[in-house]
């Protein structure tokens, strides 16, 4: 019997012609990761139509490819594949205008756990949220752990990529969405009146909500902490107040 610690993961895709055919048929890729330095014409071409998918590429060190394959031959290569398609940000608007509801999403500025944005996305769709929106960069994305984490949420939850959380904030507002930010030193999250459209932030595990996204923010919402730990989990904290916005709705 292997190790299960050296098979490949299901969302890796390793070795030159796997990766060209994934990318070739649209299949949906996170990211792909080239061994630092690893110049050959094949890789070379595929980064090309990768670039032109606009998948993010990143170079890395042999080993964490020699991980990541469990065995494989990657020959200086491997993608990860997305769990499912991503939507857009216009397809979770036109889903909840279609709906006849006010748009209700959830931003997360740099998560990094995959076992949190699970959780997020399984309770996102039992409390109606129409969209959950992640960075393309510096962020877990929709991998296998994540799509088991959901508990098989992830397959009715839309979820898009975007460049720039900030941007994306701004672009709501002018449509009409309120963005209440998570982190301390914010308001009483039950004084909040969530019932209109609305967009809920949560920032990274160990840092929060970055300052630029902070200050984007319509209203920063704290929940009370009585113990000696001084914040909650990212998919906990999410949790409590997505069913706050789906009391008000």
């Amino acid at each position: 019997m292997k190790d299960k610690n050296t098979e490949p993961k299901p969302d890796v895709i390793a070795g030159r012609n796997p990766v060209s055919e994934a990318v070739r048929s649209n299949r949906p890729i996170d990211k792909i990761l080239v061994a630092r330095g690893e110049k050959s014409g094949a890789v070379v071409g595929i980064l090309a139509k990768a670039r032109d998918r606009q998948i993010p590429v990143k170079e890395v060190d042999r080993t964490k490819l020699d991980f990541l394959s469990g065995g494989q031959t990657h020959q200086g290569i491997v993608a990860l594949a997305a769990a499912k398609d991503y939507s857009s940000v216009e397809d979770i608007l036109a889903y909840a205008e279609s709906r006849g509801e006010k748009p209700f999403l959830v931003i997360l500025d740099e998560l990094e756990d995959p076992h949190n944005l699970g959780a997020i996305i399984r309770t996102a769709e039992c409390t109606g949220v129409h969209g959950v929106i992640i960075p393309k960069h510096r962020s877990v994305s929709l991998s296998y752990t994540v799509g088991k984490a959901s508990a098989g949420a992830v397959e009715y939850m839309r979820v898009a990529r975007v460049t720039n959380i900030a941007k994306l904030i701004d672009d709501l507002k002018a449509r009409g969405v309120w963005v209440y930010g998570a982190d301390m030193n914010g308001e009483d999250y039950a004084s909040c009146d969530m019932s209109g459209a609305c967009a809920i932030v949560i920032g990274n595990e160990g840092k929060g909500i970055s300052r630029l996204v902070r200050e984007k923010c319509d209203v920063i919402v704290s929940l009370p902490m009585k113990g000696k730990i001084n914040s909650l989990n990212a998919s906990v904290a999410a949790g409590i107040l997505m069913y706050h916005a789906l009391k008000n709705r």
